[in-house]
This record gives C-alpha cells, sequence and structure tokens, in this order.
C-alpha cells in the first residue's frame, strides 16, 4: 500500500501563485519507480490530468503536462522527502479545483490508470 497526503493548497488572486506538495509513505523503497502525478476536479467536472512525473531510471523522471498549465505550473520530485511537489505560478479563475496527487507502478495520464489517491486540497483562485 501506498499513502498519499497533500498540502499547500488555499486561496489566491488571479496571477498568484501556490505550491502543493504530496508525501508518499508506504513502500517507499520502490515508490521512487512510481509515476505520482497530480489530477484536479472542479464542481460538476470530471478529474483532469494536470501533470505527472514517471520514472527513467536512477534518480531521473520525467515530466508531462496538461496543455492548459503548460508554461505555468512545474512538476517536481525529491526523493530524499519522499515528496512531489506542484508549482503552480501565474493562476487562473479556471484552476479553481480540488487537487489531488496519485500514483501509479506504471504510468498514464488517466485517473483510471492510478492505483492510489490522496485526500485532496483546495484551491481556490478570486478574479
Amino acid at each position: 500500500q501506498v499513502q498519499l497526503v497533500e498540502s499547500g493548497g488555499g486561496s489566491v488572486q488571479t496571477g498568484g501563485s501556490l505550491r502543493l506538495s504530496c508525501v508518499a509513505s508506504g513502500r517507499t523503497a520502490t515508490v521512487i519507480r512510481y509515476a505520482i502525478g497530480w489530477f484536479r476536479q472542479a464542481p460538476g467536472k470530471e478529474r483532469e490530468f494536470v501533470a505527472t512525473t514517471a520514472w527513467n531510471g536512477g534518480n531521473t523522471y520525467l515530466a508531462y503536462y496538461a496543455d492548459s498549465v503548460k508554461g505555468r505550473f512545474t512538476i517536481f520530485r525529491d526523493n530524499a522527502k519522499n515528496s512531489v511537489n506542484l508549482q503552480m505560478n501565474s493562476l487562473k479563475p479556471e484552476d479553481t479545483a480540488v487537487y489531488y496527487c496519485a500514483a501509479t507502478p506504471t504510468y498514464g495520464q488517466l485517473a483510471s490508470q492510478y492505483d492510489y489517491w490522496g485526500q485532496g486540497t483546495q484551491v481556490t483562485v478570486a478574479s
């Protein structure tokens, strides 16, 4: 089992920044090879992919982003802390959602491909 705990959500004005953090516990010896990413869900909408990191061997990872956040969000991992962070800049009202951290031993950009989920953290961007 892998447990994921998110933190860092909050409320900001348009153009502001927030950093989300996801700490993984459980199979820490193998979770470094898991793809860990972020999804979000706005009220009345389906959960959508935001960004993910895929293991590329050794201590390197590839990062993938949804088109809607490219150039504004950065995902990065800190294996020493078993964490995956999402730096969100130039936030827009349409970024308002509950953000979820998710992990999978494989890879993907679909929510159905992820086996482990955090409880979610609210991000609200005021116009």
